[in-house]
């Protein structure tokens, strides 16, 4: 039996790990371990019922207003102890997390291999996204087995001299997760989003809350979507408002008392899911967005001046606006007004993958452990 432990903290990382963690239960030969430091508590919690996944560790390690430093240390701390008592085989880490480096860097210590998955994504400015380009990087150098979603990834780890061997391109598992939850018939349990006339009207979803966005970046972004409204009457926006206060006062400064901008409280995954799939485009700082919506054919309008998902630019389902507000309007409006751009970008061919990368992924975890050299 090879035992792998899948450690993870957040509701992102828990969205692209559990249809692979339940893909590790099912497999013979398989021994799975589920560890979460709760880094996020409730949004992570509302993916575990989800999927039906049971922790065997939950850490528990969120406090309210933690810093950087000390979410690192807890994890570090925490999943060492845990690794000592289960000595897994492997462990493996998603993407880009505090939990995922310290995580990474707790099984280094033992000399235990770490699997990273969602490997390879770079922007090139270590500060952009903070502190997660830094933490994908750090990963890397910890890492033994890379699961990248793309080309671009691998071709990111071949240039920071990652040996071949070790690289295998999956896809991503989000779009596993993606289209086990999205459905035709969806009934959502906010009446307000039960009301949307998705046929007849162009509803539009957004998402901000990046930390490099607070302030002036986030100001002209609300400034071009309460433009947007302005401007197009047949155009309704919703936006799941993030928790923290900072985005929530920009945003009932700029996006407030506006009959056709619904400022709702964050949906959890099935429902934003399911939202995103009823949309006209997504506006969003998210990274994990430019992988899901182009696999439900939704162009999507980056609010970013950078996206280490080259790929979606490059395939034509993603456009990166920046923070200027003009640009980001401009940017909508084309493909509001433009019927056959619209359709170019919607119709794009998905780079992420088909919705098997979890099956890649176990596959290549039971082959290297069957050759003699790991």
């Amino acid at each position: 039996m090879i035992k792998v432990m899948s450690i993870f903290g957040t509701r992102p990382e828990a969205i692209k790990m559990a249809p692979l963690v339940k893909k590790l239960e099912a497999e013979d030969g398989i021994d799975s371990v589920l560890c979460v430091t709760a880094q996020h508590r409730e949004m992570l919690d509302q993916v575990l019922e989800l999927f039906s996944l049971t922790p065997q560790h939950d850490l528990d390690l969120m406090k309210r207003g933690q810093t950087l430093e000390e979410i690192t240390t807890r994890v570090l701390l925490s999943v060492g102890d845990i690794l000592n008592a289960e000595k897994p085989d492997l462990v493996l880490v998603h993407g880009d997390t505090t939990t995922t480096f310290s995580a990474a860097l707790a099984a280094f210590y033992k000399q235990i291999p770490v699997g990273h998955v969602e490997a390879g994504l770079r922007t090139g400015d270590r500060y952009s996204p903070f502190p997660e380009e830094m933490n994908r990087l750090l990963t890397s150098r910890l890492a033994t087995l890379h699961f990248a979603a793309t080309d671009g990834n691998v071709a990111n780890l071949l240039s920071e001299n990652v040996p071949s061997t070790f690289i295998y391109k999956t896809g991503n598992t989000v779009i596993d997760a993606l289209l086990s939850v999205v459905r035709e018939d969806y009934i959502f349990d906010n009446p307000l989003l039960n009301q949307l006339d998705f046929k007849n009207k162009r509803i539009l979803s957004m998402t901000a809350h990046r930390r490099e966005n607070l302030g002036a970046p986030m100001a002209q972004i609300f400034t071009a979507v309460r433009r947007i409204a302005d401007d197009f009457e047949d155009v309704e926006i919703v936006f799941p408002v993030h928790l923290n206060p900072v985005v929530r006062e920009a945003a009932a400064k700029y996006l407030g008392n506006h009959s056709r901008i619904h400022l709702i409280e964050p949906l959890e995954y099935e429902p934003f899911a399911n939202l995103l799939g009823k949309s006209y485009f997504i506006l969003s700082d998210s990274g994990g967005i430019q992988e899901e919506a182009p696999a439900l054919g939704k162009p999507v309008v980056v609010l970013r001046t950078e996206t280490e998902r080259p790929e979606a630019v490059e395939a034509g389902t993603v456009v990166v606006a920046g923070v200027e507000a003009q640009n980001i309007y401009n940017i909508c409006r084309e493909l509001l007004t433009d019927a056959d751009h619209y359709k170019k970008m919607a119709e794009a061919v998905n780079p992420y993958g088909d919705g098997k990368s979890c099956e890649c992924i176990v596959e290549a975890i039971k082959n290297w452990y069957k050759t003699e050299d790991k």
